[in-house]
């Protein structure tokens, strides 16, 4: 015995099946889902058409398969945090600061501190805002009234000289012409 809702379904939306199927083929890449698509699709526009049956049967159905394939590849994109299987529990140990890590962490910030206060001027202020203040180029150079280039050279002599004071202590000899050569003959004499 068929309902009015049957009926309107046969002839309102299974009259499209051939449309819909070439529609569907057009944009769902994997056509071994194409069955499954379509009978989800029937379901969906029955359960819609028991509330309340739409005006344009024909641009509801084709609007509720894009619909519907944006719901399965949103749905393909998600990764699953379930576990995979049962692990054994990690017996790896948690890296703790050991109080030589923690010193030696702030003596390194203190060498970086000290380095950045004898930057020059200018490369200082370029570095700050470049760096800490985390402007672009462009909004450094506007500030500061100089070239991009200009803050490009300031950033890249900065920051050699920054890595030279960490690693080598010679800061001094970089910023200052001249003090390698002092420090060389105070060495030779």
């Amino acid at each position: 015995m068929q309902t009015e809702l049957d009926r309107w379904f046969v002839h309102e939306v299974l009259v499209h099946e051939e449309a819909l199927m070439r529609f569907l083929q057009r944009h769902w890449p994997h056509r071994d889902e194409l069955p499954d698509l379509r009978q989800e699709l029937y379901a969906r526009i029955y359960e819609a058409g028991a509330k309340s049956r739409p005006t344009q049967p024909r641009a509801f159905l084709f609007a509720s398969a894009r619909h519907l394939m944006t719901d399965r590849l949103r749905r393909g994109k998600v990764v699953s945090i379930e576990p995979m299987g049962d692990f054994e529990p990690s017996l790896v140990l948690v890296d703790e600061v050991s109080p030589e890590r923690w010193c030696g962490g702030r003596q390194a910030l203190r060498r970086l501190a000290d380095a950045f206060d004898r930057l020059p001027d200018r490369c200082r202020e370029v570095v700050w805002l470049r760096r800490v203040e985390e402007l672009s180029q462009k909004d450094v150079a506007s500030r500061l009234g100089i070239s991009e280039k200009t803050v490009e050279k300031h950033i890249a002599k900065g920051m050699r000289l920054l890595a030279d004071a960490l690693y080598t202590g010679e800061l001094q000899s970089r910023a200052e012409p001249g003090a390698a050569n002092a420090a060389a003959r105070r060495q030779a004499d």
